[in-house]
């Protein structure tokens, strides 16, 4: 007989089911191999499906082991789906501290609960950041048919890390940030090309330490993604390596209203260690 395990869908980034990120969330997937997680994460369509694959590691009752799949892909980390696990996990155990053993290394993630609702945050991994490959950034304007003349010269376009790579394009103006387009099969050819698991992620500067992003993520019927825990980690650390803040500071990420599901995630960058995502997830019915 085939293992099965209940799957359970949250929005994270977000106060309501509509908007937000939705992951799938599956609390017990000890019994399950890599073709079911794949094909699970697959069936249920959303960016990222999060497995518990292993609970209680080394007799730590919030300790487990998780890994992450795309509908076509196993990924390194998903932010919005370790917020989702984290707001899951605090309904069956209760708030507090969870470390979640993710492929790029443990994660801590600091629930609290204000009546109904649960706010949870991740402290990611020590962040980088890289140049672009000879040719690569030429490349990726070219796919959303702007130029250098169109980003904004106080943010250098670069790669940044904090568990998965994300290019990082900040625009000079907001009406070539809302409607730049660009085809879904050329840019998941660039990004495999370049091993980019996460987003590409754009965004223009709003106001002081507030910036609105679109993160694109092509794979099945999705061509953005409504919010990006791991891409908010890495712009986070950033404007921390490109001495852009000065921490600690706190930037808020608006993201999703590009896609009808409008989020927020609030990015607090330390003097050092790993960067702060902090966002609510409920359930959807």
């Amino acid at each position: 007989m085939e293992p099965t395990s209940e799957i359970l869908r949250y929005a994270a980034f977000t106060t309501t089911p509509d908007g937000g990120n939705p992951a799938g969330v599956v609390l017990d997937a000890t019994r399950l191999d890599d073709a079911r997680m794949q094909a699970i994460a697959a069936d249920v369509g959303y960016a990222e499906t999060v497995f518990v694959t292993e609970a209680a590691v080394d007799g730590d009752s919030r300790r487990n082991r998780v890994r992450y799949f795309s509908p076509i892909a196993e990924v390194p980390f998903c932010g919005h789906a370790t917020i989702a696990l984290a707001v899951a996990l605090s309904g069956r155990d209760g708030a507090g501290t969870f470390v979640f053993d993710t492929p790029v290394g443990p994660v801590a993630i600091e629930t609290t609960a204000q009546g109904a609702e649960v706010t949870a945050s991740f402290t990611s991994i020590e962040p980088r950041v890289a140049e672009f490959p000879d040719g690569v950034l030429t490349t990726l304007l070219g796919l959303l048919g702007v130029s250098l003349d169109d980003l904004n010269p106080a943010y250098p376009p670069m790669i940044a890390f904090a568990g998965n790579w994300h290019p990082i394009l900040v625009f000079a103006k907001r009406k070539t940030f809302d409607s730049f387009v660009f085809d879904p099969d050329s840019m998941r050819t660039l990004m495999d090309a370049q091993n980019w698991a996460g987003t590409v992620t754009t965004l223009y500067e709003m106001g002081p330490g507030e910036f609105d992003a679109r993160n694109l993520f092509p794979v099945g019927t999705i061509t953005e993604d409504p919010a990006t825990g791991s891409a908010a980690a890495s712009f986070g650390g950033y404007l921390r390596l490109l001495s852009l803040v000065e921490p600690p500071s706190r930037v808020i990420v608006h993201q999703g209203s590009h896609v009808g599901r409008p989020s927020v995630l609030t990015v607090d960058i330390p003097s050092s260690g790993g960067i702060i995502v902090s966002g609510g997830a409920v359930e959807i019915s």
